[in-house]
């Protein structure tokens, strides 16, 4: 990708679609599980260095080896096949040794972001039937708020070191735990005896990432090792993957992105992976530069905050082969400032949880800025007329739809939103992605507006109703509706409108304070709007559209919003 000059190749499109030349429109995938795959990379690359982590270094025997003893204490728990075992940890060797060390047994990682509050995580081990959770440190008391039966602690900075990782360590994570009942450190739990490896087909559940809806009842997105494997394996192939790649990752890890494209697909390859626990735009510059980062998936956030360091220097990333992201659309200025910059043309991506990570991504050498990019391989996605479910012509806007092998089997224990969620065409099972775009003539979608009523902060999926749920619980807050408006950092805010119950008061900041106790910080909202009253529908429900359609017009009229 280094180097490219121009966003658009000269080369023909064949029959109106575009394809890389020389690449298989089809992939044959794996029927093996995830944890064959590392050891497959184990047995092969013993000693080469998987995990890189601030200065501290795990060989692909050690992880191997790590995640098999874990697995010996998970089973002593009563951990197996098919139990739900809860992740909720930083990027770390820990959080890798973890998943592996559950898939070692055939059960299924419930990957959590480390936001969120005891009373929110009560409701995912609830949900999800979870007893047994590997957990960092610093959230321990927070788990034992919340119910977990059983905790391995990890301190996710053991083994670190500032001087040897030439940049600063993440503040705060760095976390001894009081241990309760029969809670146990990660280093004892790794005392246990080796379990063997379960009885593993393509077709068993390995993790459940959650998302949420306009009810805002989170829904566990139930993925197979197959359904995993179709992006683990295609991400290689689309980026021209080889196992002497090294990956920068700083996307979380409990996020279906940071999971295939900056841990999955790089140990599955033989690469090696270069964790950061938070972000730090200098820090990553450092690391890009010393270790000779060669992929690295990222979203406009990080690129816009990268770029903007007093520090930043081009040069630091000539190492940089690809560079891939989504979550979020990057405006169209800011890739062609990248490229400008740096000769990199970023690589941008589309999916979603229910799809585990991408479903489509722009070609290397062929990318369109601000574009999803096409349908990846064994992947049939179409644009759909919302009241007709017919397929729309290029230039037209409608639903995108999805069928393909990374498709969810479904939601977890909800077969009411399961079948919303799927549409039958020409005898097909296709998943219904909530987005309106549309196609171009030579196959590339691009993004316009969402059905779903959600806002992306970072990549990160904001559901309103969750939020304006926990808002009403406010003691001086009668009612509330979240709209989603832009943002010249994240890409998009959470706004708050709020009416106040007669005779109370409060300000924009005591309700924020609030609410910071209440969910995890990205779901809070930053901006606070105090109306009188709240439009309403013929139903009675609260009219947000409206109030979203009129703030995003008077931002872009330059106005107050």
């Amino acid at each position: 990708m280094t180097g490219s000059t121009s966003p658009r190749s000269t080369s023909p499109a064949p029959t109106g679609r575009y394809w890389p030349p020389f690449k298989p429109r089809t992939l044959t995938l794996p029927r093996t599980g995830l944890m064959h795959n590392l050891r497959v990379s184990a047995e092969r690359y013993p000693d080469k260095v998987a995990l890189w982590h601030y200065g501290r270094a795990l060989t692909y025997r050690e992880l191997h080896t790590q995640a098999t003893h874990l697995a010996g204490h998970l089973a002593s728990q009563g951990v197996g096949k098919g139990d739900r075992v809860l992740v909720w940890m930083q990027n770390s060797p820990a959080w890798a040794i973890s998943a592996f060390a559950a898939w070692q047994l055939g059960a299924v990682i419930v990957p959590l972001a480390p936001m969120l509050q005891a009373q929110e995580l009560a409701y995912f081990l609830q949900d999800a039937g979870i007893r047994v959770g590997l957990v960092g440190a610093e959230l321990y008391d927070r788990a034992r708020q919340a119910g977990l039966e059983h905790v391995v602690v990890a301190n996710v900075m053991r083994g670190t070191d500032a001087d040897a990782a030439g940049i600063a360590l993440p503040e705060g994570l760095d976390v001894e735990a009081t241990l309760q009942g029969t809670d146990v450190t990660l280093e004892d739990a790794l005392k246990a005896d080796p379990a063997p490896a379960a009885d593993v087909t393509a077709d068993d559940l390995c993790v459940m990432p959650y998302t949420s809806g306009t009810t805002g009842r989170p829904k566990g997105c139930m993925h197979t090792h197959r359904s995993v494997q179709a992006n683990v394996f295609g991400s290689s192939v689309w980026v021209d993957g080889n196992v002497e790649d090294v990956f920068l990752a700083v996307l979380p890890f409990f996020h279906v992105t940071g999971f295939i494209n900056s841990l999955l697909s790089g140990l599955t390859g033989g690469g090696k992976i270069v964790i950061m626990s938070r972000w730090d735009r200098d820090a990553a510059r450092t690391l890009i530069r010393e270790h000779g980062v060669t992929v690295w998936t990222n979203t406009p956030t990080v690129i816009i905050d990268l770029m903007a360091s007093p520090n930043f220097d081009p040069s630091d990333l000539r190492s940089l082969r690809n560079v891939t992201g989504g979550g979020a659309s990057l405006p169209a200025a800011v890739g062609q400032k990248l490229l400008d910059s740096t000769g990199i043309l970023y690589l941008e991506g589309y999916g979603l949880s229910e799809t585990m990570a991408q479903s489509h991504s722009n070609p290397k050498g062929r990318q369109k800025l601000q574009c999803l990019g096409v349908p990846l391989f064994n992947v049939d996605s179409r644009i759909i007329d919302l009241d007709t479910h017919q397929e729309l012509p290029a230039g037209q806007v409608g639903e995108i739809v999805i069928r393909g092998p990374q498709v969810m089997q479904g939601y977890w224990n909800r077969p009411e939103d399961t079948a919303e969620a799927f549409l039958e065409i020409e005898g097909q099972k296709f998943f219904r992605s909530g987005d309106l775009g549309y196609m171009d003539e030579e196959g590339y979608f691009f993004f316009t507006d969402r059905l779903k009523r959600m806002v992306n902060v970072s990549g990160m999926k904001v559901w309103p109703a969750e939020v304006e749920n926990a808002l009403h619980a406010h003691p001086a807050v009668q009612e509330a509706c979240v709209i989603s408006v832009p943002d010249d950092r994240s890409g998009e805010r959470a706004r708050a409108l709020i009416v106040l119950k007669p005779g109370s008061s409060a300000t924009a900041a005591e309700i924020e304070q609030w609410a910071r106790g209440e969910m995890a910080s990205y779901k809070v909202p930053r901006d606070y709007q105090f109306v009188d009253s709240l439009p309403r529908g013929p139903t009675g429900k609260v009219a947000w559209r409206p109030l979203q359609e009129a703030a995003r017009a008077a931002m872009a009229g330059g106005m107050q919003g």
